[in-house]
């Protein structure tokens, strides 16, 4: 069991208490939600979710990094995170509460602004269209060999067929992931993704500078701007991708900080 203070959603009926005359609201922006997804294990799902975790919290988004895979390695890396002062709330979406109903157990922070989910390989149909339904955007990471150009295939099928998501919605878009680009496998898997009529938006190199990132728990952005200049450069495709994106208008543009469960720092 990791050492991770989590997120637990309580139930709608658990009194809130507020000092009397202090109202504290806070403007927030639309939550957006972002799925990391590939059948394929080892594509690289987690080095995305976690990284754009932490590019959003060390842009001052409050930020939420659901881990449902068993294996846990977002939570892990949230664990490697520590006491950073850029927090996230790490939700443990692979964790079975038969006291609660599934759907309430991932219920996220009411303030969340940007969830990103970190996905298992080989999802049944089921769980499959229960992690999409509701995405704003849908990542595949995908490595250039030939396995994982066929794997990509079919992920994209299930996406429209299965989970019944449309293109021209633009919700889902591909990322090339440990890529050398000098290669003719890079140019064979680019020239294959621009085939897919599937927004190809960002290529991340091969770099020991992600290895590092997720020992320290750490993004990309978070680390010495001398040594990832590069990487951060290729990341700025995708992020103007996500953002560009139309959003449905926020309920609200103000929440009761009163009525918002206390989010502990992971590590903390």
């Amino acid at each position: 069991m990791l050492n991770l203070k989590l997120w637990h959603p309580k139930p709608a009926n658990t009194p809130v208490t507020q000092p009397e005359g202090q109202e504290q609201a806070v403007t927030v922006r639309p939550l957006m939600r972002i799925v990391a997804l590939n059948a394929k294990g080892g594509c690289g799902k987690t080095t995305l979710s976690t990284n754009l975790a932490g590019y959003y919290a060390s842009h001052g988004y409050r930020t939420a990094l659901l881990d449902a895979d068993v294996q846990a390695s977002s939570l892990r890396w949230l664990m490697n995170r520590g006491d950073k002062p850029a927090a996230i709330t790490g939700i443990a979406g692979a964790e079975r509460n038969g006291r609660v109903t599934r759907s309430f157990q991932l219920r996220v922070p009411p303030d969340t602004e940007r969830l990103i989910v970190d996905t298992p390989a080989a999802l049944d149909p089921m769980r499959l269209q229960d992690l999409t339904r509701d995405a704003d955007a849908i990542l595949i990471p995908v490595l250039p060999s030939d396995i994982d150009i066929h794997a990509v295939s079919r992920c994209i099928a299930d996406l429209l067929l299965v989970a019944h998501i449309e293109r021209r919605t633009e919700r889902v878009a591909v990322i090339a992931n440990r890529v050398k680009k000098n290669t003719l496998i890079y140019e064979k898997l680019r020239h294959f993704l621009q085939t897919l009529g599937i927004p190809f938006v960002a290529s991340f190199r091969d770099t020991q500078n992600y290895v590092h990132a997720s020992e320290s728990g750490l993004g990309i952005h978070e680390m010495d701007a001398r040594k990832t200049r590069t990487d951060v450069q290729d990341w700025e495709a995708l992020i103007n991708w996500l953002e560009q994106r139309p959003l449905p208008d926020a309920t609200s543009g103000m929440l009761d900080k009163g009525n918002a469960p206390v989010l502990d720092q992971p590590g903390g």
